[in-house]
């Protein structure tokens, strides 16, 4: 499947991104990148801590960022690790608030470059969201 320009541009973004991360610890850069429905971009980092687990994701921080903005319509999150030699997929943690705040149709594009980008959607990333479930009995 070739990736439209439109995802690839969005993959440059989150590259571009992951110059910035806060990794002194693992010394492994991420980047991501949110785009909303009005076609705007919306960025994010890892930012580590000494107590690992105080640490965010780059996904989780382009969408608590876009949250806290007031955006909500988000057509697709593009994750870059330039570190790595293979394509990173997001954490459990980062595909649990994938699926809380993106439509189950939005596109995930993940990779260490252009050259190895996986293409797929946050239904296939999270197939049993069986939290979603919860909010029916509302």
């Amino acid at each position: 499947m070739e990736i439209s320009r439109e995802y690839l541009n969005l993959f440059e973004e989150a590259a571009k991104a992951a110059q910035t991360a806060y990794c002194p610890y693992s010394n492994f850069h991420v980047g991501a990148a949110l785009l909303l429905d009005d076609g705007s971009v919306i960025t994010g980092i890892n930012i580590e801590n000494r107590s690992y687990g105080l640490s965010n994701c780059a996904e989780r921080t382009a969408l608590f960022k876009a949250i806290s903005m007031g955006k909500k319509d988000f057509k697709a999150i593009a994750i870059a690790t330039p570190d790595a030699n293979y394509p990173v997929g997001p954490c459990g943690a980062c595909r649990q608030v994938i699926s809380e705040f993106m439509d189950k149709k939005a596109v995930v594009l993940f990779g260490s470059e252009k050259q190895n980008i996986v293409y797929t959607t946050v239904e296939e990333i999270y197939p049993f969201d069986s939290l979603h479930e919860l909010g029916k009995n509302n």
